[in-house]
């Protein structure tokens, strides 16, 4: 496999501009890549060839001229199925909208089109981004590329897997209660889930109005930089949108923690049951932070079941005033798992929903509060993937989350990996700022990355995975 297939974005970037390498020959190699390997991790539910080629085939032209369109320009990078595309199909991986082909951009693609990316195809996702692990939708669910058997987390799976494999560089995802991070979790790559309203929603199908994101994932947190530069930005089309000014988040990178307090909420460990194996590595990624000049504080915030009551509840009534046409006219164009899911938001009252409001109000109130005495807040993201299998239905409601309260609050996070299990499966660091402080975020993963030394690690697709059988 070409060296390419494994260069970030950042190290493509300089080597267009040396001219040491094309935006032609790297998105051959990737689609020949993707060709010959994706059928083992079902990570793409469109490939988009001739697109791609053709984008990169302008991105070289301009090169040639001396025309720079900035640091997206030849990057490949892939697009969750729930984010529209003009004359692409954009199925949200629902047998409800099998054929649909949107006529415009969504606000994100239209951005690193614009920007000079290079479209590799649509990303296989949870149906609608909240069924799970289904096979009743409309193609399968992807497979996470460091063990095959295993899943790559929540709906932004099919971008996860693609990045981890090497078959896309960067790629968008959404995230509503975690699925840029976990995704990028169980990848071993870095996903950011910005502030609510940083990034446009336009054209991305909606799951919670309330907490919906859009964020972008790639090998390492200095792309995700180079890829939210790129994405940011106030939408007047976006009701949740933020006119907040875009800083420059590569300027910020500057290698070191120095003067930078990090919050550890250690009863929130607790609460999630995480595993020994996870409490070793995130003890020895503290370590690593306070060696960069990081100081390290114990905070307390509201229990995860105070978030997770609120979120979830909000969460389902806005799910079932999205999609309750769908279910009471043609019920069988949707699959088990998000049927059931729908079907619990109609059993919310208005009354719930409000005081869930209420407790989000308050939840949010004192995430802020801490965010006054520390500016980070460090945590593990989730444990290393489990096997992939057809979610239980209750697991909606049983399992505590590390990553839902910063939907709730709209605080920015980041999950970067932080090692490997004895199984060989990525261990997960997750950071989050304060509002509309993703430089911060952003200057202590990229630290914590280079200082690691976790990025040089790939999955290796060309040994013949041997699948279980769901």
């Amino acid at each position: 496999m070409p060296e390419s297939n494994f260069m970030t974005a950042a190290e493509l970037a300089s080597a267009y501009r040396a001219r040491t390498i094309s935006p032609v020959e790297v998105t051959r190699a990737l689609l020949d890549h993707v060709e010959a390997r994706d059928r083992f991790i079902d990570s793409f539910l469109t490939v988009t060839r001739e697109r791609a080629m053709a984008d990169a085939r302008t991105a070289e032209q301009q090169f040639m001229r001396g025309e720079d369109r900035g640091p997206m320009q030849g990057i490949p990078y892939g697009l969750k199925d729930i984010i529209e595309t003009a004359g692409i199909r954009t199925t949200g991986q629902s047998r409800s909208l099998a054929n649909h082909v949107p006529a415009q951009d969504a606000a994100v693609a239209a951005k690193l089109a614009k920007a000079g990316g290079v479209l590799i195809g649509k990303n296989t996702t949870w149906e609608f981004a909240h069924g799970g692990a289904a096979w009743d939708v409309v193609g399968p669910p992807a497979h996470n590329p460091w063990n095959p058997d295993h899943h790559p987390a929540g709906s932004s799976s099919g971008t996860g897997a693609a990045i981890a494999a090497g078959f896309i560089t960067t790629g968008i995802g959404t995230d509503t209660g975690g699925s840029v991070r976990m995704p990028a979790a169980a990848c071993g790559i870095a996903g950011l889930k910005p502030t609510y309203g940083r990034v446009s929603r336009r054209g991305i199908f909606p799951n919670s109005f309330s907490h919906d994101h859009a964020g972008p994932m790639a090998r390492n947190s200095r792309d995700v930089a180079m890829m939210l530069q790129v994405i940011a930005g106030y939408d007047a089309a976006d009701p949740g949108s933020a006119d907040v000014p875009v800083p420059d988040y590569m300027a910020g990178l500057s290698g070191d923690l120095k003067g930078m307090r990090v919050g550890v909420p250690w009863d929130w460990l607790e609460q999630a049951q995480c595993s020994d194996g996870t409490m070793a590595a995130f003890k020895r990624a503290l370590e690593i932070l306070e060696s960069l000049g990081a100081s390290i504080v114990a905070v307390e915030l509201p229990s995860l079941e105070a978030f997770s009551d609120s979120k979830k509840t909000i969460a389902m009534s806005e799910l079932f005033s999205i999609h309750n046409k769908t279910l009471r006219e043609t019920p069988d164009l949707l699959g088990a798992s998000l049927r059931y899911r729908i079907q619990c938001g109609a059993l919310i009252r208005a009354e719930d929903y409000l005081r869930a409001m209420r407790l989000r109000t308050r939840l949010a109130s004192a995430m802020q509060a801490v965010f006054k005495t520390v500016d980070l807040i460090a945590c593990p993201c989730a444990e290393p993937a489990g096997k992939l299998e057809k979610p239980q239905a209750d697991g909606l409601f049983n399992k505590k989350s590390l990553t839902t309260p910063f939907n709730s609050t709209g605080n920015p996070a980041i999950s970067i990996n932080m090692g490997f299990s004895p199984q060989g499966l990525p261990y997960s660091l997750q950071i989050a700022g304060r509002l509309f402080e993703e430089a911060s975020v952003l200057r202590a993963a990229d630290a914590y990355e280079c200082a690691a030394g976790w990025l040089s690690h790939h999955p290796d697709l060309f040994k013949e995975p041997v699948l279980d059988t769901v």
